[in-house]
């Protein structure tokens, strides 16, 4: 399958931490996002959701942000909020 190129920006903090927990786990952040994606994509047409990545504080951050956006309970901040700056 081709590939096409997707810029997202980040939060400064957060896109470090998406590098630092990439290369902790031996993949790149693309990887991660593509796994997410494909795992919200299986979901949604009623595939059984496969973990890919063994990281445990990763599936558990990806299943707690997918119930807070399905409930509607995420609550938003601003960066300036978060980190203070």
């Amino acid at each position: 399958m081709s590939k096409t190129r997707l810029n997202v920006s980040l939060d400064r903090d957060l896109a470090e931490f998406a590098k630092m927990f990439a290369a902790e786990n031996r993949t790149s952040v693309a990887d991660m996002v593509t796994q997410y994606l494909l795992s919200l994509k299986r979901r949604v047409d009623g595939q059984q959701m496969e973990i890919i990545l063994s990281h445990p504080a990763f599936q558990e951050a990806m299943k707690d942000a997918q119930k807070k956006l399905q409930t509607g309970t995420a609550k938003w901040h601003s960066y300036e909020e978060v980190f203070g700056e």
